[in-house]
């Protein structure tokens, strides 16, 4: 079999992906007990213990003690919303500059004058 080809593709739905956690975490199978269960390769069990890990570790990370956990979706869009916020000033002041750039080149105190 070539380097790199899984040894089963079947492909598990996000429920089936969760039940074969379960299976393993509670020690009712064995990592490859599950792949053979599961009809899938050993490493596939070990992505999805991993995966699960992952978006657990990411979870506890956003959460706040005494405020309702936010999901991966809504930490982002957090996160988003305060890099929007803060770019947003950014232009602000930006567009300030350039307006009073301006302003002092129309006036003509500018050390060269346009009209040469």
């Amino acid at each position: 079999m070539p380097r790199g080809v899984p040894m089963r593709g079947r492909l598990l739905s996000p429920a089936e992906r969760w039940e074969l956690f379960l299976d393993v975490v509670s020690e009712e199978l064995s990592q490859s007990d599950a792949a053979r269960k599961w009809d899938v390769d050993v490493h596939t069990v070990i992505n999805v213990r991993r995966l699960v890990k992952d978006a657990a570790m990411a979870a506890f990370a956003t959460a706040k003690p005494g405020r309702p956990a936010l999901t991966v979706q809504q930490a982002e869009l957090e996160r988003l919303r305060a890099d929007n916020a803060r770019l947003s000033e950014a232009l602000k002041e930006l567009a300030i500059e350039v307006a009073l750039l301006r302003g002092r080149q129309r006036s003509g105190s500018s050390a060269r004058s346009p009209r040469e």
